[in-house]
């Protein structure tokens, strides 16, 4: 029997992954509900209304595991793409100076100069192949664009775009972790634009020999999808987890924290729930790093100490429906650089992604590394919603009353991969490595953000018991 801690979705998928091998799972939830910080609400009329992540990238080696999953589950004529040449892909906006400007997408708006930038963007490109590299062990985001690319680029794409991953501050997160192919490209080859176009090269051969055999991806590429979600809302991916892991006899106990864990020896751990001991010959931790640390911190404080130093932020989501098409122009949606200090990090225009009938759905996204400054400890959920109506009357001129609206206030629910997010990540687990503790860490503490990431994570953690 093997344990898992966290029934959100690296944890389910982990518990999945398991018992396909036909390894028995007992996986214990703290809470009354499985799928962690993906859910979907539908309203009175009917409308989807997400509180956590939407959408799913197709591409990569993670896009195209989750593909594999989501066609596992029987859940491929449920997706819903949105394609390459979509107004959602097309146009992203940012918000700068009280103006809504649309980032550059095409070859085209390289050698023009686009608002809010004063010069055209392929100058950015000519200073990284110029700009000398500098080697070391790591450097916030910002600091990296900045030096490679220009400030420009670092104050109005770079800052905003980390808003919309992490709700995180791009002069503290980790180039060396969240960008690591832009990092590489530097360490390798100099400069982004010089590695970038040596990878492409050297993948030209592989590429074109390798054939995927799931139809999803392939359906994926030939479509050329952006991005995709569930028709119904994201949260029947976890759904569809927990029927198929009750299907082939796994353990879920909700409502069961974990109080306890005691390493009995290399191959079996104690884990106590409820009151009880429950022996395990391995557990899979997806609980996030600072609810695992006080857990470990008896038996392995040094181990504790690294998981606890890993920090999380709040964001503020506010779903808002409107009757009627009230937003002008088609588009995914904006974000705000923190350098314009006010208080939400961008509006996602729901209804352009997913058309809802004649209606303008938005979700508001707040906070995150800024929310307690901008909204202090306990704001309550009327206090958020005034802010974000405001707001989306100020910047899309929109002062009708919402019809329906949801305000979710989610704790610590992104980890912010710091400076040396990295190497802590590596010591971390070449200590359970050294000490051969019965122990895997999976998730978005460890692994990366993203639907693509945790998933991932998970399989590889399955695939090493």
């Amino acid at each position: 029997m093997h344990g898992i801690l966290g029934g959100g979705l690296s944890g389910l998928a982990a518990a999945y992954y398991l018992l396909k091998t036909s390894q028995p799972v007992k996986l214990f939830e703290a809470s009354q509900r499985l799928g962690g910080w993906i859910r979907s609400s539908r309203t009175e009329s009917g409308h989807i209304f997400e509180h956590g992540p939407r959408t799913i990238r197709p591409k990569g080696e993670q896009g195209e595991n989750t593909l594999q999953l989501i066609s596992e589950l029987g859940l491929s004529q449920r997706v819903v793409p949105i394609p390459f040449n979509h107004p959602a892909a097309q146009n992203r906006m940012i918000y700068v100076n009280k103006h809504l400007y649309t980032l550059p997408s095409s070859f085209l708006s390289l050698v023009l100069v686009k608002p809010p930038f004063t010069k055209p963007l392929i100058s950015a490109l000519l200073h990284d192949l110029r700009a000398p590299k500098k080697a070391g062990s790591d450097e916030s985001i910002y600091d990296f664009v900045q030096r490679r690319l220009g400030q420009e680029l670092a104050d109005y794409a770079i800052s905003p775009m980390i808003c919309g991953i992490c709700a995180g501050d791009a002069k503290q997160i980790s180039v060396k972790f969240l960008m690591k192919s832009l990092y590489e490209a530097e360490q390798e080859h100099g400069s982004i634009i010089g590695g970038m176009l040596k990878n492409m090269w050297m993948n030209r051969g592989s590429k074109k020999k390798a054939k995927n055999k799931n139809e999803l991806c392939e359906r994926a590429k030939k479509e050329k999808w952006s991005v995709y979600s569930l028709q119904g809302g994201l949260e029947l991916l976890p759904q569809t987890l927990e029927e198929q892991i009750r299907s082939l006899n796994g353990s879920i106990m909700l409502n069961a924290p974990c109080e306890n864990i005691t390493f009995v020896d290399s191959k079996t751990v104690s884990v106590k729930s409820r009151g009880r001991d429950f022996i395990v010959q391995k557990l899979i931790s997806s609980i996030p790093a600072p609810k695992l640390a006080p857990l470990l911190q008896k038996q392995h404080p040094e181990l504790s100490k690294e998981l606890a130093a890993i920090p999380f932020v709040t964001v503020g989501v506010v779903n808002l429906q409107y009757p009627g098409k009230l937003v002008k122009k088609d588009a995914f949606g904006f974000l705000v650089p923190p350098s314009q200090n006010i208080p939400i990090l961008g509006v996602i225009f729901d209804s352009c992604c997913f058309p809802s009938a004649d209606n303008t759905l938005l979700t508001v996204m707040m906070g995150g590394h800024w929310f307690e400054k901008q909204f202090g400890r306990n704001p309550s959920r009327a206090d958020l919603l005034n802010i974000a109506t405001s707001q989306v009357k100020s910047i899309l001129g929109i002062s009708d009353k919402p019809q329906n609206s949801c305000v979710s206030i989610l704790k610590d629910c992104i980890p912010q991969y710091v400076l040396g997010h990295h190497d802590r990540v590596k010591r971390i687990r070449d200590y359970i490595s050294a000490k051969k503790l019965p122990l895997a860490v999976i998730g978005a503490s460890y692994d990366g953000v993203g639907v693509n990431d945790v998933i991932l994570s998970a399989r590889r953690a399955a695939e090493n018991v």
